[in-house]
């Protein structure tokens, strides 16, 4: 784990040992992996000291120096406010981790009319507690999903979560109830998926769609109902991945009408129990469960911990 602190606009870095010796510039290109187009400002900008006074970007780095990078300043609010109380799992100057609640949409479609999203939420918290910025979607779930979503505080961090999610370093692992008692109680589901011709928002499995891989793991059985209770996590972000997949193998989830299944609940019965990531700034191992949500139970007898 990194020695950092916050000093005002300021994130500040005990170079390690394991980063002596490479320059800022390898750092910013290669261990955080962030654009050309961000450096670029990093670097015309002069926001990177060392030991408070402007770096030398193509010098090699001494451990137990003090690299220093304004990353906290305040940003023009694109989003309209909106109060509505979060459920944080997890947050530092860098990310949230938020429990979304089902029956809400991750963001807005039209920043104007659409004020009521989870994003909005975010913006009226932020404020509340002076931070003057945007947050930065890093991945998304659907209206009717629940669970644990990962957003960023500032520019760099938005850039280096994005490629942890593109490398698969983000991990993200559902709990989706479903109709019917699987054969294979484990396995995996490698199937491309595409739009459906005939229906807008609908996903289908499609040899001309994108390649989409998902893991999963029956962890417990209603047979007396005929559900399943099904763990997921995936190597691919499709839109409507897990659902798409569990129906192609015959086990839509339930209240999923969209790719068949019963409407038994008011939802789809899926929920992001659990996220985790090495964190880039910190290198620290940050596991986030989410508890679920819903009133009326869903997810019956299932402790978060052990999925």
């Amino acid at each position: 784990m990194l020695n950092t602190i916050r000093l005002g606009e300021w994130f500040q870095i005990i170079v390690p040992k394991e980063w002596e010796n490479i320059t800022i510039d390898h750092l910013f290109r290669h261990v955080w992996e962030a654009p050309k187009k961000l450096i670029h400002t990093f670097r015309m900008e002069k926001k990177v000291q060392i030991n408070g006074k402007e770096a030398n970007w193509t010098l090699p780095l001494t451990a137990g120096s003090k690299l220093q990078i304004q990353l906290f300043e305040e940003e023009e609010i694109l989003l309209t406010p909106w109060f509505r109380s979060i459920d944080i799992l997890f947050e530092d100057d860098h990310v949230l981790v938020l429990n979304k609640p089902p029956f809400m949409n991750t963001h807005p479609n039209d920043r104007e009319t659409d004020t009521n999203t989870l994003m909005n939420a975010v913006a009226f918290y932020l404020l509340s507690k002076g931070e003057i910025r945007n947050i930065r979607q890093i991945h998304r779930l659907d209206r009717d999903t629940s669970g644990a979503i990962l957003f960023a505080k500032h520019p760099l961090s938005g850039a280096v979560f994005d490629k942890l999610l593109e490398k698969r370093k983000i991990k993200r692992t559902y709990l989706a109830l479903t109709h019917g008692l699987f054969q294979n109680k484990n396995g995996s589901i490698n199937a491309p998926i595409g739009r459906d011709r005939h229906h807008s928002t609908r996903r289908r499995v499609s040899p001309t769609g994108q390649p989409a891989i998902t893991h999963y793991q029956v962890v417990k059985e209603d047979k007396q109902q005929n559900l399943s209770y099904v763990k997921c996590w995936l190597e691919t972000g499709r839109t409507h991945q897990i659902r798409v997949h569990l129906s192609h193998l015959g086990h839509p989830l339930i209240g999923d009408v969209l790719y068949g299944g019963q409407p038994i609940v008011k939802r789809q019965a899926l929920h992001a129990v659990k996220l985790e990531f090495l964190h880039p700034f910190t290198l620290e191992k940050i596991v986030c469960h989410a508890p679920f949500l819903d009133e009326k139970p869903i997810f019956k007898g299932i402790n978060i911990y052990d999925v």
